[in-house]
Protein backbone atom coordinates (compact mmCIF):
# COMPACT_ATOMS: atom_id res chain seq x y z
CA UNK A 1 0.00 0.00 0.00
CA UNK A 2 1.17 3.48 -0.71
CA UNK A 3 2.54 5.27 2.20
CA UNK A 4 3.09 9.32 1.62
CA UNK A 5 -0.13 11.38 0.90
CA UNK A 6 0.66 11.50 -3.06
CA UNK A 7 0.90 7.59 -3.67
CA UNK A 8 -2.49 7.36 -1.40
CA UNK A 9 -4.43 9.94 -4.25
CA UNK A 10 -2.34 8.38 -6.74
CA UNK A 11 -3.93 5.14 -5.60
CA UNK A 12 -7.15 6.60 -5.57
CA UNK A 13 -7.12 8.33 -8.79
CA UNK A 14 -5.76 5.06 -10.46
CA UNK A 15 -8.12 2.88 -9.46
CA UNK A 16 -11.26 5.17 -10.48
CA UNK A 17 -9.48 5.74 -13.99
CA UNK A 18 -9.36 1.55 -14.21
CA UNK A 19 -12.98 1.32 -12.89
CA UNK A 20 -13.75 4.33 -16.09
CA UNK A 21 -11.88 2.37 -18.64
CA UNK A 22 -13.13 -0.95 -18.00
CA UNK A 23 -16.86 0.31 -18.27
CA UNK A 24 -16.18 2.09 -21.84
CA UNK A 25 -13.66 -0.88 -23.02
CA UNK A 26 -17.31 -3.13 -21.97
CA UNK A 27 -19.66 -0.81 -23.60
CA UNK A 28 -17.61 -0.34 -26.65
CA UNK A 29 -17.00 -4.52 -26.82
CA UNK A 30 -20.36 -5.74 -26.41
CA UNK A 31 -22.18 -2.53 -29.07
CA UNK A 32 -19.20 -4.49 -31.80
CA UNK A 33 -20.85 -7.82 -30.70
CA UNK A 34 -24.23 -6.81 -31.36
CA UNK A 35 -23.25 -5.18 -34.35
CA UNK A 36 -21.65 -8.39 -35.71
CA UNK A 37 -24.79 -10.58 -34.98
CA UNK A 38 -27.08 -7.98 -37.18
CA UNK A 39 -24.51 -8.17 -40.10
CA UNK A 40 -23.82 -11.84 -39.80
CA UNK A 41 -27.94 -11.77 -40.07
CA UNK A 42 -27.70 -8.95 -43.01
CA UNK A 43 -30.41 -6.88 -40.62
CA UNK A 44 -31.22 -3.74 -42.12
CA UNK A 45 -30.39 -2.26 -38.65
CA UNK A 46 -27.22 -3.10 -38.66
CA UNK A 47 -27.05 0.10 -41.45
CA UNK A 48 -28.50 2.41 -38.79
CA UNK A 49 -26.07 0.80 -35.65
CA UNK A 50 -22.73 1.60 -37.68
CA UNK A 51 -22.67 5.38 -37.63
CA UNK A 52 -23.12 5.27 -33.65
CA UNK A 53 -20.71 2.66 -33.65
CA UNK A 54 -18.04 4.95 -35.06
CA UNK A 55 -18.85 7.22 -32.41
CA UNK A 56 -18.29 4.81 -30.20
CA UNK A 57 -15.14 3.86 -31.62
CA UNK A 58 -13.87 7.37 -31.93
CA UNK A 59 -14.68 8.37 -28.70
CA UNK A 60 -12.30 5.88 -27.26
CA UNK A 61 -9.70 6.74 -29.59
CA UNK A 62 -9.84 10.15 -28.21
CA UNK A 63 -9.62 9.42 -24.43
CA UNK A 64 -6.85 6.96 -25.13
CA UNK A 65 -8.49 3.63 -24.53
CA UNK A 66 -7.00 2.38 -28.54
CA UNK A 67 -4.98 3.63 -30.04
CA UNK A 68 -5.80 5.16 -33.43
CA UNK A 69 -4.93 2.03 -35.71
CA UNK A 70 -6.87 0.03 -34.05
CA UNK A 71 -9.64 2.35 -34.32
CA UNK A 72 -9.15 2.15 -37.75
CA UNK A 73 -8.90 -1.46 -38.42
CA UNK A 74 -11.67 -2.25 -36.16
CA UNK A 75 -13.71 0.58 -38.31
CA UNK A 76 -12.59 -1.08 -41.56
CA UNK A 77 -13.25 -4.71 -40.21
CA UNK A 78 -17.05 -3.69 -39.29
CA UNK A 79 -17.75 -1.82 -42.91
CA UNK A 80 -16.51 -5.08 -44.42
CA UNK A 81 -18.60 -7.19 -42.08
CA UNK A 82 -21.74 -5.11 -42.67
CA UNK A 83 -20.79 -5.58 -46.63
CA UNK A 84 -20.45 -9.03 -46.92
CA UNK A 85 -23.38 -10.05 -44.68
CA UNK A 86 -25.85 -7.77 -46.86
CA UNK A 87 -24.37 -9.17 -49.84
CA UNK A 88 -24.81 -12.23 -48.82
CA UNK A 89 -28.54 -11.95 -47.93
CA UNK A 90 -29.23 -9.93 -51.29
CA UNK A 91 -28.97 -13.08 -53.11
Amino acid sequence: MPITKSAQKAHRQTARRRKRNLLRKKKMLSSIKEFKKLAATGDPKANEKLPSLYKTIDKMKKVKLIKRGRANRLKSRLTKKLRAGSKEHKS
